[in-house]
């Protein structure tokens, strides 16, 4: 008999379609190929078309490398209901109601085309927030893995929604203020530190119901997997057993952290090495606001002063639509001429790349889950400005929990001499300092999952286990 692990599980794999799911999707799938599964990946055509205009050399398969070092990774496209040209950042709020009300139906067809060609698919691994996985898993007779790419505190906060509502602290005209203390798991938290759509007062929005339905929805997955550390959110996480049958298996980065195989990026990618490599060893600051949410202009112009204030070597990546895909100038007149002989300010870049360089000793950042994990492992502290849903929560770990960075500002609206100051705090080898030892020791908390018998890897073997038990696969004859 074989090792259990030769037995291929064949999975159809559905990350929702934003760079910041898209990535760490990419990135489990690979690794799930590589223990021996049969991978069907599904992305947008809008997705995979923007990603093709960054990356005119992949084609029309972005997993094609990989397969050349024998992973057994399908590629497919699937439409979100909307042409493929239109402006889902300018349109939000229509692109999101498309993957509410649209979206499945071209799931249901791409699913039962795959599953009628005759190939045994054994699970459907899904990102927890759509809404539709687990009666389109049913109805083809799959499992359904839930795949979670935010902290475990954010699934666990959206999962006990009853809770904070019966407690008048979510949903209410006039919601309570006071600490969050019955959240099993979490000890305490302040509604100021909540997801943006826990915070807001109108929840009829089209991504208020997104939520409601995708974690009713998440009740009833066979699995989820979550991209975290059991050792930095173990409580939270042990509460959770009792509910679901959760898996911490994060970090989930590339095999190779700085230079990925497949093509994930929605804008081309800026070479930045030989502008750091004449940088002294942590003296600069990478700003970034990930691929996804907005600053307003009002913001943007007081964090551009705070820069040139500041006096410090900065790299900012400022995407094309950071206001509005119709204001793609937004910064302050005359401020690129002033601060040109210490900074490099483009439009997108190789993150991973910037972040493991030795010249960038601070990162500036909206808090986005992907950028804290890869920020951790570089050892970079955090000077945290979030803008929307988790990233409020993952500032309060950072910040407050894991003290390893610091805010951009205390209140809002932010000015030009706190950016100032915080930068300099950040980036000072003297007050600086606590926050990169800090950051060092949750580093070997990530090191510890990721290592051989480490917890990650022992709970992402568990759930192939139980995953194959589920669907009976037998271990092949030899």
């Amino acid at each position: 008999m074989a090792d259990e692990s030769s037995q291929k599980s064949h999975a159809i794999f559905i990350p929702y379609p934003l760079q910041g799911h898209v990535i760490p999707s990419v990135n489990l799938a690979i690794k799930l190929a590589s223990k021996g599964f049969t991978i069907t990946f599904i992305n947008t055509h809008a997705v995979h078309h923007q990603t093709a205009k960054a990356h005119p050399d992949i084609g029309s398969d972005i997993f094609a490398k990989v397969r050349e070092s024998g992973l057994d990774i399908r590629y497919a496209t699937v439409s979100d209901g909307l042409p493929v040209e239109f402006d889902r950042s300018l349109n939000h709020d229509q692109f999101m109601a498309s993957l509410l009300h649209e979206f499945s139906a071209h799931v249901d067809e791409v699913v039962g085309r795959i599953v009628g060609a005759g190939e045994k698919v054994h699970c459907l691994i899904v990102d927890t927030f759509f809404v539709w996985s687990s009666k389109i898993a049913k109805k083809f007779g799959l499992l359904y893995v839930s795949y979670w790419t935010e902290p475990a505190l954010v699934f666990t906060l959206y999962y006990h929604l009853d809770l904070l509502r019966e407690n008048g602290h979510f949903g209410q005209q006039e919601c309570r203020e006071d600490t969050i203390k019955y959240i099993p798991g979490v000890a305490a938290v302040e509604p100021r530190d909540m997801m943006s759509y826990l915070q807001d007062t109108d929840t009829t929005s089209v991504c208020h119901q997104i939520i409601f339905n995708a974690f009713q929805d998440a009740k009833n997955a066979d699995f989820v997997l979550c991209n975290t550390v059991q050792d930095l959110e173990l409580g939270t996480i042990s509460a959770l057993h009792a509910k679901v049958p959760f898996y911490a298996i994060g970090p989930i980065f590339p095999p190779s952290f700085t230079k990925s195989n497949v093509a994930t990026s929605l804008w081309s990618e800026s070479d930045c090495s030989q502008w750091l490599d004449k940088k002294p060893h942590g003296s600069v600051l990478y700003a970034s606001f990930g691929s996804y949410a907005h600053v307003k202009k009002s913001e943007l112009i007081e964090i551009a002063k705070g820069l040139a204030l500041s006096k410090v070597s900065f790299l900012w990546v400022l995407r094309p639509d950071i206001v509005s895909s119709d204001d793609t100038d937004p910064l302050p007149v005359g401020f690129k001429e002033e601060v040109k002989d210490r900074s490099m300010i483009i439009p997108w870049c190789c993150q991973n790349a910037v972040l493991a360089h030795p010249a960038t000793g601070g990162f500036l950042t909206h808090c986005g889950w992907n950028s804290v994990l890869e920020s951790i492992w570089c050892g970079v502290p955090l000077l945290c400005f979030p803008l929307l849903t988790d990233q409020f929560t993952n500032r309060k770990l950072v910040v407050d929990d894991w003290k390893m960075g610091i805010n951009l500002s205390n209140k809002r609206p932010i000015t030009k001499e706190e950016v100032s100051e915080n930068v300099n705090c950040l980036m000072s080898w003297k007050s600086g300092d606590e926050y990169r030892v800090k950051v060092k020791e949750v580093r070997k908390s990530l090191e510890n999952a990721l290592a051989p018998n480490g917890s990650s890897g022992t709970n992402l073997d568990l759930f192939i286990k139980q995953l194959k038990a589920k669907c009976q696969i037998k271990p092949i004859s030899q």
